[in-house]
């Protein structure tokens, strides 16, 4: 059975397992609604051109609900609902906008409820930030770091006020101007009597950023004191960071070779569901898993994809542009020498991160090759029989180690 982590504290009726199942139907109508708002804004529901799109945050509303039904009282399965349900509201939103403002003007109503509500994808960012710092039973890790979630939670409200503000303002002035997201301009390009907004944006941007970073320090800190469940938990959570770290990083780099869009998108996608997916798994039943062997793999194909992807786009820079080659055969080439150099860079990097993240299994295999050694000299079948007790129990850890030998005739 799952090992269940709760978070201390009172348990409200309104934690319940009913509530979260009433709360994901909510969400789910709210990100169903997108679909005919796009219609009506001539939009595509993928797009996210004001709000987030559906596919960034609907994995936070899956695991949250899953969260929330099985450990109800634990405060990140409501905060990983929210996540999804404040985006969903902020792109419906922002399809309405559109419709309202730009193509029928006049003719919807709550035209400047929309506009009120569009802004509230702010509210997304300091959502997955809470979630974060109070990973993994809804608790600061540390007492004394309750100031920093003061001022995260004082610059959250000074940007997300600060932008309610400026809406309220072009309302109340019959001054509203929106672009083809469904963005207030004075939020997204701030001139003029709102140059302040932009000013005010980046300096909580900041604050928002370096609070975040310092709530994964403070996660790490917690990983190196920490054992047992609370531990696994804390891989989790870091290695699914590192992941999504990562595949955006590569979204970024990939879009710009030839023919690389679809590689591109199922890149990111993997990058979005992994730090959702981690802590859904770290609450719930982290046991299932290996963590380290998953750390390591995920750390070597990720350098070997970042390794080979430069190695690709030098080889087709270096045939084309110095060469002069025809692009379809630079681009050949470079997918043929890409690919002989997987098997051995593969194995390279990850002897090279198990040694540094998956200890034991690096030592495990050295000890075996270590045996292996010895066996080929050996031929006292006793000290052979020991010896190979001693590796597997050192190399594997059993509780019992038999060993049946065919006596000679």
């Amino acid at each position: 059975m799952a090992q269940v982590v709760p978070a201390a504290g009172r348990h409200s009726r309104l934690a319940s397992p009913a509530t979260a199942v009433a709360a994901g139907v909510v969400i789910l109508v709210l990100t169903l609604v997108e679909f005919p708002l796009a219609v009506l804004a001539h939009q595509t529901v993928l797009a996210g051109e004001g709000g987030p799109p559906i596919y960034l945050f609907a994995p936070f509303g899956v695991i949250g609900c899953l969260v929330a039904v099985r450990a109800p009282r634990n405060r990140l399965g409501w905060l990983l609902l929210a996540i999804t349900g404040v985006g969903a509201i902020s792109e419906d939103a922002s399809f309405y906008v559109v419709a309202y403002y730009r193509l029928r003007p006049g003719t919807l109503p709550l035209g400047w409820v929309a506009l009120l509500l569009q802004p509230t994808w702010s509210v997304v960012i300091v959502l997955i930030g809470l979630t974060i710092m109070l990973f993994p039973d809804g608790h600061l890790p540390f007492r004394r770091l309750r100031w920093l979630l003061g001022l995260f939670l004082a610059a959250g409200v000074v940007w997300m006020g600060g932008a309610l503000g400026l809406t309220i303002s072009a309302i109340a002035g019959h001054d509203v101007r929106v672009d083809n997201g469904g963005n207030l301009l004075q939020l997204s390009h701030p001139t003029g009597s709102a140059a302040w907004w932009g000013a005010l944006q980046n300096v909580g941007r900041v604050i928002i950023a370096v609070v975040i970073l310092a709530s994964l320090a403070s996660q790490v800190i917690s990983y190196r004191r920490s054992s047992g469940e609370r531990r696994q938990q804390l891989k989790w959570l870091m290695g699914g960071f590192t992941f999504s770290v990562t595949c955006l990083g590569l979204g970024t780099l990939v879009p710009g070779l030839r023919g690389a869009g679809l590689i591109s998108d199922v890149i990111e996608a993997a990058g979005l569901l992994a730090l959702p997916a981690c802590m859904g798994v770290a609450i719930l039943r982290y046991r299932l898993y290996d963590i380290d062997r998953i750390i390591s793999r995920t750390l070597a194909y990720a350098l070997v994809t970042g390794l080979l992807v430069g190695v690709y786009a030098g080889l087709v820079l270096l045939a084309t542009e110095v060469f002069k080659l025809h692009s379809t055969i630079a681009v050949a080439a470079a997918t043929l020498a890409a690919a002989a150099l997987f098997s051995p860079v593969r194995r390279r990097v990850q002897r090279a991160v198990d040694r540094r993240f998956n200890r034991a299994r690096y030592d495990a295999d050295t000890m075996v090759a270590a045996f292996a050694g010895r066996l080929k000299d050996a031929v006292e079948l006793d000290a052979i029989r020991t010896d190979l007790a001693a590796v597997v129990d050192r190399a594997l850890e059993p509780e019992h180690v038999w060993i049946w030998t065919t006596p000679r005739h």
